[in-house]
């Protein structure tokens, strides 16, 4: 529960989002969430708190960079020199086995 005697959020506010978001609770579970809902809006009070003027915004605490190479068109091999090795070649494709009962 928080920790000063008003809470942060009340049953009956819990009921009512209840009924907005169209849940069916019961009163054990209006009691259970509106104690949960207290207790995660107290935190985040509590985390609001923090004296964190001087530390700007970040969205990953260590710096990022992006690692990726330009994309440059290279010479690369022929399909002759590609299949070269290949144990079966069939229209300039490997070949393989059937699966599946395909044709």
């Amino acid at each position: 529960m928080s920790t000063d005697s008003q809470p942060a959020i009340s049953r009956d506010e819990v009921a009512h989002l209840a009924r907005l978001s169209r849940l069916a609770l019961d009163d054990d579970e209006l009691d259970r969430y509106a104690a949960q809902l207290d207790s995660i809006l107290s935190h985040v009070a509590q985390i609001s708190e923090v004296a964190a003027d001087d530390v700007p915004p970040t969205a990953h605490p260590a710096e990022l960079r992006d690692v990726l190479r330009e994309d440059v068109v290279v010479p690369s091999l022929t399909a002759e020199q590609a299949l070269s090795g290949a144990p079966a070649v069939e229209q300039e494709r490997f070949a393989v086995p059937q699966i599946l009962g395909e044709e």
